[in-house]
């Protein structure tokens, strides 16, 4: 197996392992094409690095992708919000006010106290 060459097209890092020593190199446009494949195929994300295995007419393409931005959605005094920035005085103090159930379980909580 060859040795992998590492690269950097249009500020991506580009990572081209051939399997085979007669393998064809892989030009700077076939690159750009799978980058711009890449943006295509995974909307909401930017390419920002690319791994790629030639053996023979086979390549294998692995991206790496920025992060995919979401807003967080919370059911809170029974409505679906993202933030409560929005929220009058008396909607906040109902908020500030439930009982806010935690999920961490500790195992003393799970112990017989009787000694069962």
């Amino acid at each position: 197996m060859a040795q992998p060459s590492t690269q950097r097209i249009d500020g991506i890092d580009v990572a081209v392992n051939y399997v085979n020593e007669d393998d064809a190199p892989v030009t700077d446009e076939e690159i750009r094409a799978y980058i711009e494949r890449g943006n295509l195929q995974h909307p909401g994300s930017v390419v920002t690095g690319l791994s790629l295995e030639v053996d023979g007419q086979d390549v294998g393409i692995n991206y790496e992708l920025s992060p995919v931005p979401f807003e967080r959605i919370r059911r809170i005094t029974g409505y679906l919000v993202g933030t409560m920035d929005r929220w009058n005085d008396a909607k906040s103090a109902e908020e500030h006010d439930r009982v806010k159930h935690g999920v961490a379980r500790e195992e003393s909580a799970f112990t017989c106290a009787n000694g069962c």
